[in-house]
């Protein structure tokens, strides 16, 4: 862009409050999916409690049945020593015998199924306890993993305003023909308009200036554009000025 004065300050604050909104930006597009992680992590230790339950429930209910059939097997027994009175022949008598000692034979078996279920059923109980006394005491620090988050959110909304507002002030100050050569390789390049050089080099490709453009990019009158990346070359003087006054500090 010969004969024209650059104004490099306001594009070089142009960059920076773009590169702020862009972080921001970045940060408040995290937020939601790292709520979505605290809630499915509440939800799993959730989940946990509510399977145990579950098992419990069909723990419980398999007891039941078994008690049942022991109970309807005890009812059988007691018929069949009825019967015992009632017999007219040895076989009649030993067949029955036989029957109860089968039906008992089958109650021991389901006596100690439902022993087995008793022993689980204790082992369910400690786990929804264990599992309840996490959920309770994780919950209440995720609650406040999402409320730390949700502030945080509403903290960068807020910055975001300040900055686009800052922005919104400054463009109207910088020459149409620079803001609009900015804009145009800004959307070329992930938003990077302006490359700072660090002694002989665009500090975004590493690519080595010319000495004589290098010294028309100290002099500020002029934009030159780095001829590999095609951004805006610029010398940052502030931070010139900082390493100066810490050597004479020394």
């Amino acid at each position: 862009m010969d004969g024209v004065d650059a104004d490099f300050e306001k594009l070089i604050q142009l960059q920076e409050l773009d590169n702020a909104l862009r972080q921001v930006a970045a940060e408040l597009s995290d937020i939601p999916h790292l709520i979505e992680q605290v809630e499915k992590k509440i939800k799993a230790d959730s989940d946990l409690v509510v399977r145990a339950k579950d098992r419990l429930t069909q723990n419980q209910k398999k007891r039941r049945d078994l008690e049942a059939e022991v109970k309807d097997l005890k009812a059988q027994i007691a018929k069949y020593k009825r019967q015992l009175n009632e017999v007219k022949s040895n076989k009649e008598y030993t067949s029955l015998l036989k029957e109860i000692q089968e039906t008992q034979d089958r109650i021991d078996r389901l006596e100690e199924e439902i022993i087995k279920e008793l022993l689980v059923a204790d082992e369910i109980e400690e786990e929804i306890r264990s599992a309840s006394l996490k959920q309770k005491n994780e919950a209440e620090h995720l609650k406040e993993e999402i409320s730390a988050l949700n502030q945080r959110k509403q903290a960068l909304e807020e910055e975001k305003d300040r900055l686009s507002k800052k922005k919104e002030e400054l463009l109207p100050s910088i020459p149409k023909p620079q803001l609009q050569l900015y804009l145009s390789i800004s959307r070329k390049r992930a938003g990077i308009a302006l490359s700072k050089v660090i002694e002989e080099f665009c500090s975004m490709c590493q690519l080595r200036i010319r000495p004589q453009m290098l010294n028309e990019i100290r002099d500020r009158s002029r934009i030159h554009l780095c001829e590999s990346c095609g951004r805006i070359l610029y010398f940052d003087y502030s931070e010139e000025s900082r390493e100066e006054a810490e050597e004479s500090s020394r």
